[in-house]
């Protein structure tokens, strides 16, 4: 009768040591990664309302916005959240800073014409 061995750990073990190996050779080999380029930048809120919030807010088709003096902060709020048939806006759409922009132009610009 021969000596019988488990070989299942033994065989496990060179099948993890080689995608280690693998994923680690990969990495320290791989092209250096590009630095991230700027990505788009909105020039002014006026820009952002002209572009987003006038095709509906200068149509009638949503309330007027500008003349009323509307809290920024509360822009901001309505934006994100939505209200009514006012969609929500993520920040994936129109993120932090543009939407502080466009809230500020909002808040201080004159009635619509």
């Amino acid at each position: 009768m021969g000596m019988t061995t488990n070989s299942k750990p033994l065989s496990r073990f060179v099948v993890v040591a080689a995608v280690v190996l693998g994923i680690a050779a990969g990495v320290a080999w791989a092209a250096p990664e590009e630095a991230p380029r700027p990505g788009f930048a909105w020039k002014d809120g006026a820009e952002v309302y002209a572009k987003i919030c006038a095709f509906c807010h200068d149509t009638a088709v949503g309330p007027p916005l500008r003349g009323r003096g509307l809290d920024p902060a509360y822009i901001q709020w309505i934006v994100r959240h939505g209200n009514r048939a006012m969609p929500a806006f993520r920040a994936s759409e129109i993120d932090d800073d543009p939407l502080e922009k466009v809230a500020a132009f909002v808040s201080k610009a004159n009635a619509n014409k």
